[in-house]
């Protein structure tokens, strides 16, 4: 039995996570994306301002689909032997020049083995190539320590309370500076 792409339930994962393969996905990509973010919002519904049933019914379009994974820049999906175990996506910059890091949810039982650590490395990479100097901005929920002490050893500090929402707190991690020779 594997992850239920289709469904919106996480499914239990029969395997140890020994290679952990990140792939960039697209458009094309839409019903892998779908299943994931569903079984995200599902399991951890608290963890996010979208909702599952937001996403059901008259809002799950394959063309919503597809116009999320254009929209933006960077969908990365985790996966441990060809199975999908989890998902981040970043934002171009905002106004304050920062990208966000956002939609990172790793399966249950996949989690304390790195993908949530490999996904935050792949989009401060991206993010460092893409758009240097721009700083990390994500939002989580005050009270998923899971996450928050995931950010923090990345280099996350708090930043404040998130904007309309006293249940979120900001996360801010300042853009690597040059080292000798222009390299970070």
């Amino acid at each position: 039995m594997g992850t239920d792409l289709a469904g919106a339930e996480p499914a239990a994962l029969t395997h140890a996570l020994d290679v952990i393969v990140v792939r960039r996905v697209g458009p094309e990509d839409w019903q892998v994306w779908r299943g994931l973010r569903r079984a995200a919002l599902a399991e951890a519904p608290g963890a996010f301002s979208a909702t599952l049933a937001a996403w059901s019914g008259a809002g799950d379009t394959e063309q919503r689909w597809r116009d999320r994974l254009r929209d933006v820049p960077l969908n990365l999906v985790l996966t441990t032997d060809g199975e999908p175990i989890g998902m981040v996506s970043a934002t171009r910059p905002g106004p304050d020049g920062a990208v966000e890091l956002i939609s990172l949810w790793v399966h249950p039982e996949a989690r304390g083995h790195g993908a949530g650590d490999e996904g935050v490395r792949q989009v401060a990479s991206w993010a460092g190539a893409e758009h240097p100097g721009s700083p990390l901005l994500l939002s989580v929920k005050t009270d998923n320590t899971g996450a928050r002490r995931l950010y923090e050893r990345h280099g996350f500090v708090d930043a404040g309370p998130a904007p309309g929402d006293p249940t979120e707190r900001l996360m801010r991690r300042p853009a690597p500076t040059p080292g000798p020779g222009g390299r970070s």
